[in-house]
């Protein structure tokens, strides 16, 4: 992926707790969002290569939502999901066990070309810091 952008966190889970948290869509709607103003009412899941996945992005005073999904195009349990996004760009997550208790994630994706790099890094990266929240909050 070149001119990929990368954008991680730590958390304070285990790794089981954390695939579970990012691959369950019950769980999915509760963190997605990048901000308190947004929310996930919907979120699919197929966790296997060829699968596919989606979400629904919406604002909450309800002027706005937008489909976000793709298909999987490889999944190592614990450890990797590769997916191309509608668009036909290509994302990455990897889950690194840090010790019993802590747990790395790790998304790489290819930017769109209608916002600036650093406005897709801070937004993917808020979402992921939602995340995290979300886990320690109700999982770990």
């Amino acid at each position: 992926m070149s001119g990929a952008i990368t954008v991680t966190t730590d958390i304070d889970a285990p790794l089981d707790a954390v695939w579970t948290a990012w691959t369950a869509p019950e769980h999915i709607t509760q963190w997605n969002q990048a901000s308190p103003d947004w929310h996930c009412p919907k979120a699919s899941n197929d966790l296997r290569p060829g699968g596919l996945f989606s979400s629904t992005m919406a604002a909450r005073d309800g002027s706005f939502e937008f489909e976000f999904g793709g298909e999987h195009t490889a999944v190592v349990p614990h450890e990797r999901i590769e997916s191309r996004l509608g668009d036909g760009r290509t994302m990455q997550v990897v889950f690194e066990a840090q010790g019993a208790h802590r747990t790395r994630v790790t998304e790489t994706f290819e930017p769109e070309g209608q916002n600036p790099v650093e406005m897709q890094r801070a937004g993917w990266q808020a979402i992921l810091d939602t995340f995290r929240q979300h886990v320690e909050g109700t999982l770990a």
